[in-house]
C-alpha cells in the first residue's frame, strides 16, 4: 500500500486538508469518491437520494446517528463537493483527483470549521479522521482490502 504525508491543519482559514496518491486510475478513484455504494466500502455507511448536486443523504459510522450529507458541487471527473453535519455546525469537504502517472493523486478539503463549537479540537479530530479514512480508500483501491464503515 502506498505510504501518504498525514493531514495539514490551517487554523487561521479553518480548514483541513489532506494530498495522497492512489496507485489507481482516476476513473476508479472517481467512483471511489462519488458512489454511495464505493463510499459505504471505505468510508461512512452512505445513502444518496440522486446522483449530481442536490442529492441529500446520510452518511453513518457505527451505531452513531446517521449525518446528513448533501453534494454541493461537481465536476466531473474533477472535484465533489459534500456538505455534512446539522445546518448550524456543517462543514464541506471536497475531493479533488489530478491523475498523475500511473494513478491519481486525490486531496481533499474540508472547511467550515469557524462555525464549530470547539474549532481547535474540531480541525485536529477531522484531520486525524482523514488520515484513517483515506488510508482505507487507498487500501482498498490498490490492494482490495474492504473496511466496512
Amino acid at each position: 500500500m502506498t505510504e501518504n504525508p498525514g493531514s495539514v491543519i490551517d487554523e487561521s482559514a479553518f480548514t483541513v486538508r489532506r494530498t495522497i496518491y492512489i496507485s489507481a486510475a482516476a476513473e476508479k478513484v472517481w467512483s471511489a469518491v462519488t458512489k454511495p455504494e464505493h463510499i459505504s466500502n471505505w468510508f461512512g455507511r452512505t445513502s444518496l437520494d440522486g446522483a449530481g448536486v442536490g442529492a441529500r443523504g446520510t452518511m453513518t459510522f457505527g451505531d452513531d446517528a446517521p449525518i446528513p450529507l448533501a453534494v454541493e458541487h461537481v465536476d466531473e471527473p474533477r472535484t465533489v463537493s459534500y456538505r455534512w453535519g446539522d445546518d448550524e455546525h456543517s462543514t464541506v469537504f471536497t475531493f479533488t483527483l489530478d491523475p498523475h502517472g500511473d494513478g491519481t493523486r486525490l486531496t481533499v478539503v474540508e472547511s467550515g470549521f469557524e462555525r464549530a463549537d470547539n474549532p481547535s479540537e474540531q480541525l485536529a479530530d477531522h484531520a486525524n479522521g482523514w488520515v484513517s479514512e483515506l488510508d482505507k480508500l487507498v487500501a482498498l483501491l490498490e490492494d482490495g482490502v474492504v473496511t466496512r464503515a
